[in-house]
């Protein structure tokens, strides 16, 4: 589940007449200051992606392995579907699943695809390529995701190992925060175009009709330290009974610190 810390609590000194008055004001959203202007109170439309943006993702985080430990830093045996929703054809494909094949034949990047490889162990590099179009290089087999915003020219008919990705901030919804409430709170991906890939190194399959839908929240801890939570959707018609939800979660780093781009690898 994602955290929501909307509400903030701050007191307004208001002068008038003989003595001030104290009033306890809770600001259910705090506007980002590139998206402030206008009259007081009121919310303006900010004229880029990266202007908008509810907080900044830039920078280097390192993954914080907390779930699927053995699942996540090496490759499962063959055979081991635990969790996965398969279809009997992903079933017959995964278990045709050879590793030494795997390494010569030029498919070592098939786990590092867009619908798994913000579950793998690494870090990433976060930057703005432009106003609209966030950038996102792992380690993790060198690959690179380009999260662009509005509306980007289409890529039908092109397929990638990371896919086509539209982004945008997306207002919350829940307790406290009224549907009316305009300011964007989070980052919603949906990921298209992909090239087939695995949903587990061990060669548990994803079609390139799968749909990946990813959300992106972070969260600021009372001693300065900052968290990044993942919380991915795969569905796929082929290959998946059920939607398939991964979590990640990914601590900043203050500095490049381990930044080290290897290659894909089977195992």
């Amino acid at each position: 589940s994602r955290s929501d810390r909307d509400g903030r609590l701050g007191i307004v000194i208001v002068r008038g007449g003989s003595m001030p008055r104290l009033l306890a004001v809770l600001a259910v959203v705090t506007i980002p200051a590139d998206a402030q202007g206008g009259a007081p109170g009121q919310v303006t439309q900010a004229s880029t992606a990266r202007a908008a943006a509810p907080f900044d993702m830039t920078g280097y985080w390192v993954s914080v392995i907390t779930q699927n430990w053995r699942l996540r830093m090496v490759t499962p045996p063959k055979g081991y579907y635990m969790g996965i929703p398969m279809t009997p054809a992903a079933k017959q494909v995964a278990d045709q699943w050879d590793p030494e094949k795997a390494e010569v034949s030029g498919n070592k990047c098939k786990g590092y695809g867009a619908a798994l490889i913000m579950t793998l162990p690494g870090r990433l590099r976060v930057t703005w390529q432009d106003d609209s179009t966030l950038r996102i290089d792992l380690d993790a087999g060198r690959q690179t995701r380009l999260f662009r915003f509005g509306n980007p020219k289409s890529t039908q008919g092109r397929t990638t190992l990371q896919g086509d990705s539209v982004a945008a901030w997306v207002p919350r919804r829940g307790p406290g925060v009224p549907p009316s409430t305009p300011a964007a709170r989070y980052l919603k991906v949906t990921t298209t175009h992909m090239l087939p890939g695995y949903l587990r190194k061990n060669g548990v399959p994803y079609s390139g009709n799968a749909v990946l839908t990813e959300y992106y929240d972070l969260i600021y801890e009372p001693d300065g330290e900052q968290w990044m939570i993942v919380t991915s959707k795969v569905e796929d018609p082929v290959y998946l009974e059920d939607p398939l939800i991964l979590d990640a979660q990914f601590k900043r780093q203050a500095n490049s610190s381990g930044w080290d781009p290897t290659p894909c690898s089977v195992k």
